[in-house]
Parts: C-alpha cells; sequence; structure tokens
C-alpha cells in the first residue's frame, strides 16, 4: 500500500505540475501557495509553512519568487511588527482562478473519473485522518 500510495502522489504532482506549466505557464508549487492565500486572502509565511508541513525558509523562498513574479505581495501585519501578511495582487487573482479550473480537471480525468464520488469523500477523510495523525505524532516526539 505504501509503495501504490506514494507512487500514485508522484505520478498525479507530475501530470498536474506538467498540465500548469502547459496551460498556466505556472508551476505546482506556486500553485499551491498562491491557491493558499486565494482562499485565506492574506496569510502570514509561518501560516503557509504550518499548512504545507514545510520550513518557514523554504515557504520564504517560494513567496519571494511569487512576489518577485507580480503574484503577490507583503504587507506589514498591524498586529505583530515581526511578520508581515501574504497576499495575491490583482495578477496573482487572475492566474491563480484560471489556474484552479486547470487544476481541478486534472483531478477529475485522473480521478473523479476512475472514483465514485462517496468513495472520494470517505478516502479524502482518511487522509485528513492520516495526516492529523501524523501531525500529532511529530508533536508528542518534537516536545519529549
Amino acid at each position: 500500500m505504501y509503495q501504490d500510495l506514494v507512487r500514485f502522489e508522484i505520478e498525479l504532482w507530475n501530470a498536474v505540475d506538467a498540465r500548469l506549466r502547459a496551460e498556466c505557464d505556472l508551476q505546482l508549487t506556486w500553485f499551491e501557495v498562491m491557491r493558499l492565500l486565494a482562499q485565506r486572502s492574506q496569510c502570514r509565511v509561518q501560516d503557509m509553512a504550518d499548512e504545507f508541513g514545510i520550513t518557514v525558509g523554504g515557504t520564504s523562498k517560494v513567496v519571494d519568487r511569487i512576489e518577485a513574479a507580480g503574484y503577490c505581495r507583503r504587507r506589514a501585519n498591524p498586529n505583530d511588527r515581526r511578520s508581515s501578511l501574504v497576499e495575491l495582487t490583482p495578477a496573482g487573482r487572475r492566474l491563480v482562478d484560471r489556474a484552479t479550473d486547470v487544476f481541478e480537471a486534472e483531478l477529475q480525468t485522473r480521478i473523479g473519473s476512475v472514483v465514485p464520488e462517496q468513495d472520494l469523500e470517505t478516502f479524502a477523510a482518511t487522509l485528513s485522518a492520516l495526516r492529523e495523525a501524523g501531525r500529532a505524532v511529530r508533536a508528542r516526539q518534537e516536545s519529549a
């Protein structure tokens, strides 16, 4: 099961990334960050890193590149002078809206056309539970 799950994730990532690059000139790594910003309107880099399970430094580098391309901007956080808030620019919003349609179409092709909706809902809930359990284990290990 482990091999199938990991291999499928890699194949899915590669397929979605290729389609986003071909149709939107956007890599999947950037899309993930921009999609989160579209959902939350603004976000701290720390919050994005927590969501993706990666380092703040790695997240900040991706945000720097997206910002340099003109798709997001940082502004002062009125509640915490030590951090900034990241938000999409209008160009970033347009790009992520277009890319979301491409993203969802590829997921439909690769998953939705194969697995019945009810099974997908169960699978999504199972994956979410596994991620939460993994976070809890990591938190216990880090506090020990």
